[in-house]
């Protein structure tokens, strides 16, 4: 009411009657409005969600968090205060790959982009990348399961080799409990059609895929993952260290893109999310 009547004449009755200087009122009007509750807690969530992502997070992905912790914030809302706050989320530059048709004389392209796989341990894929550690390159190796697009098995090193890829298949192995009758989808890198890898595979009883030569599309879900790494979480200058740099991935691989960021495959679900409703079902 008082609002409404503000520098009416009974506005000016009401200072005359209660003996309240003008002055003072409109100090009063005029001071510093404090959020809400609920507003400052939405702020707090939108910065710390922010921040786990490795300022990665933009507003449909912070907005997707948040509504799985039982918090409400529209994507618009989000973006509202993502500004408010001094936060931006940078987007990967489009890149234009030329495509081949070439397969692998020995290994065919069995999985042939059929990456919408309905069970886990049925279509695992991998693919090696480059990080920079210390003053040299650094090779990354990742096994994804296609069902849910979780990193299941991972090797770090110096040497792009089949020592590299072994490892991380080893370890996917291991971590999924020995699995039987498991596709295995990659690119025509050596480090995949050497002998010792393809012995280590055979040795698992797991089938072998291979892209066309020179077609990423044909594994594109690793294209994707590695596009999300190197854009959400590794450093644009690289890592001082090895071992720097393999804690730091690792938090990414096992926390972040793991347990808490949702991806459009799983419908806004984490890849452990996704697995944990399958088991549920």
């Amino acid at each position: 009411m008082i609002k409404r009547l503000r520098g009416s004449f009974t506005l000016n009755l009401i200072f005359h009657v209660f003996q309240v200087h003008s002055s003072s009122y409109y100090d009063w009007y005029n001071r510093p409005k404090l959020p809400s509750l609920k507003k400052a807690k939405e702020l707090s969530a939108v910065k710390a969600i922010h921040e786990e992502s490795n300022g990665s997070a933009g507003a449909r992905t912070i907005s997707t968090i948040a509504l799985q912790r039982g918090l409400f914030i529209s994507r618009y809302r989000a973006a509202r205060m993502m500004k408010a706050l001094g936060l931006s989320s940078s987007q990967p530059p489009k890149h234009n790959y030329k495509p081949a048709n070439q397969p692998h004389l020995a290994i065919p392209n069995t999985l042939a982009r059929e990456f919408d796989v309905k069970q886990p341990n049925k279509v695992w894929c991998g693919d090696v990348t480059y990080i920079w550690a210390g003053s040299r390159w650094a090779y990354l190796a990742i096994v994804i399961d296609l069902f849910s697009r979780k990193p299941i098995g991972w090797a770090l090193s110096y040497s792009p080799d089949s020592a590299l890829t072994g490892k991380a298949l080893s370890m996917a192995f291991e971590a999924r409990g020995k699995p039987k009758g498991v596709m295995y989808h990659s690119d025509q890198g050596c480090h995949y059609t050497s002998r010792s890898f393809r012995q280590l595979l055979w040795r698992y009883q797991i089938r072998q895929s291979m892209s066309r030569r020179g077609n990423c599309w044909d594994n594109a879900p690793m294209e994707r993952f590695f596009r999300s790494l190197k854009t959400e979480w590794v450093p644009r200058l690289g890592y001082v260290s090895l071992v720097e740099a393999k804690g730091h991935i690792l938090s990414y691989l096992t926390g972040y893109y793991a347990s808490v960021r949702p991806h459009q495959h799983n419908k806004g679900l984490s890849p452990n999310a996704r697995e944990l409703k399958y088991q549920m079902t």
